[in-house]
């Protein structure tokens, strides 16, 4: 405290209003420019005698340490940011690589498919081909039977009439007789 009080005395005793502005030696306390010396050499004592310079020193330092520290942090991440998009750059292209297998993939499978289906298909025509010409066939023996069946029945009625119109009574049994002992014959 006491040599804050001599300070202050001391920047009483050399404050501008006792400096005249008049011709005085140099080292006068009436020398406007002595009494300003005075004063910044009494001001700069005080600055080292309370340590402002090493306050000062030390917060510039401290902020340095700061400033460094958060540098360090910046390239950390930005080595991560790095490495993060180095990771995704890679990823991506693993996941082009797969979605391109996977439409190769795909395209491969729905030609097989395609020819699958193409050969289902032709298989499926042939089936019905091949039924269609069995029906055809069956439909064409059914009917040539129907008709050598109806050919039949005209031919035994009409030979049933020329028979009748031709035989007598006796020849007629005599024909019965005969039919029916073949008729026997091979029924045993």
């Amino acid at each position: 405290m006491k040599p804050l009080l001599a300070a202050a005395a001391l920047a009483l005793v050399a404050s501008p209003a006792l400096a005249a502005s008049a011709d005085y030696p140099w080292v006068s306390l009436r020398n406007s420019d002595f009494v300003v010396l005075i004063a910044f050499v009494i001001f700069v004592g005080i600055l080292v005698y309370f340590k402002v310079p090493a306050m000062l020193t030390g917060m510039l330092d401290k902020r340095a340490d700061t400033i460094r520290g958060e540098l360090d942090e910046a390239r950390a991440l930005r080595e991560e940011a790095q490495t993060l998009l180095a990771e995704f750059e890679r990823k991506q292209k693993d996941v082009q690589e797969e979605a391109q297998r996977i439409v190769a993939q795909a395209r491969s499978d729905a030609e097989a498919s395609a020819e699958q289906a193409k050969k289902d298909i032709e298989q499926t025509i042939a089936r019905r081909m091949k039924a269609a010409e069995d029906q055809i066939a069956s439909a064409e023996e059914g009917a040539v039977r129907e008709v050598r069946d109806r050919a039949v029945q005209v031919a035994v009625a009409a030979a049933a009439d020329v028979i009748r119109a031709q035989l007598g009574p006796s020849e007629s049994s005599a024909l019965v007789e005969d039919s029916l002992k073949v008729v026997d014959a091979k029924l045993h």
